[in-house]
């Protein structure tokens, strides 16, 4: 038998560990026994199984608060789906892993359902780490592209971008853009729109019916986009103007209305009106964000929020204090 599972392949052993731990109810060290391994590589057996998506995890929850936050905020800003991700705890202040455990939930029953032949994905922790959290899944048929330039001043790659490992996940299909967050100026990225490298990318990013976005706050810290208009003093102006949240490199005010500014055309995105007609999902969470997520659903350029309990939470609460503190 030890020579049989010593003969086996990696990507069994993964699984035959996975199986009997999820499946069969043993003990890491029982594991460790049936396979004839010591038992920390059962452990780490078991662990990567997790890591490369072959364990799935389904709890099926009929009736939570949660449902009812989600009817609330869908009845409050005209969403289509909302999905609210039950807390768990977490060590730092982003719920990353309730987020990415929902976020992968809803990616994978998209990318089955095959309704959407092109799908938009933004940048953000939110979005890697629900990229992250999906099992393998085939997605023929189905092809990603960038919405937005994920290549940071001194060219390197931006930590955030997904695209490769999507494609990675699904086998699909996945269109990076090859260009700055944002060009020098608006003369650079009429020229690098131009070019024949971008052509492919710009036009499924007009053919995409699905766009998956993040929603930033004007922590230059947290956020990519934030980050680099710091850098230039833009960050100080928007702010001063009201700006309280970010998608695809833009800004919004805390009523949802689109702030202009300089570096509108410089940004390597479509406009934020070219969302509107399209399906555009947004996976966000967070204390910090909480002003940035309600600015963004006042906005009315989202069908669906894909949110955590505790941010849902403030969200409701903030829309029933408002008429007491006006009156």
């Amino acid at each position: 038998m030890a020579e049989r599972q010593r003969g086996a392949s990696d990507t069994d052993l993964l699984a035959r560990a996975a199986w009997l731990h999820f499946v069969g109810g043993l003990t890491q060290s029982e594991v460790a026994k049936r396979l004839d391994v010591p038992t920390t590589r059962a452990h780490r057996y078991i662990a990567r199984a997790q890591n490369e998506g072959l364990v799935r995890i389904f709890v099926d929850v009929a009736a939570t608060d949660c449902v009812a936050l989600e009817a609330d905020l869908m009845r409050t800003y005209g969403l289509a789906m909302c999905r609210v991700a039950m807390d768990v705890p977490e060590a730092g202040p982003m719920p990353l892993r309730t987020l990415s455990a929902v976020g992968a939930t809803w990616l994978m029953q998209v990318i089955a359902a095959r309704a959407h032949p092109v799908i938009g994905v933004g940048i953000g922790r939110t979005i890697a780490a629900s990229v992250e959290a999906m099992g393998r899944t085939s997605a023929e048929g189905v092809r990603f592209v960038s919405l937005l330039g994920g290549l940071t001043r001194s060219g390197a790659a931006n930590p955030y971008d997904v695209i490769h490992r999507l494609a990675q996940k699904t086998g699909a299909e996945a269109y990076l853009m090859p260009t700055p967050l944002f060009a020098d100026t608006a003369a650079d990225k009429a020229v690098m729109v131009g070019q024949a490298a971008l052509a492919v990318t710009m036009g499924l990013i007009k053919d995409a019916s699905l766009m998956v976005l993040g929603i930033g706050n004007l922590d230059a810290e947290n956020s990519a986009p934030a980050q680099m208009l710091d850098a230039t003093g833009e960050l100080d102006a928007l702010r001063a103007r009201g700006a309280r949240a970010e998608i695809l490199g833009q800004f919004l005010d805390g009523e949802g209305r689109i702030v202009p500014a300089p570096h509108d055309g410089r940004v390597m995105a479509l406009p934020l009106e070219a969302l509107t007609g399209r399906e555009a999902v947004a996976i966000a969470g967070g204390a910090a964000k909480t002003e940035a997520i309600e600015a963004a659903l006042k906005s009315g350029l989202l069908t669906g929020l894909i949110i955590d309990e505790a941010t849902a939470r403030r969200l409701v609460e903030r829309r029933r204090a408002r008429p007491a503190t006006a009156a």
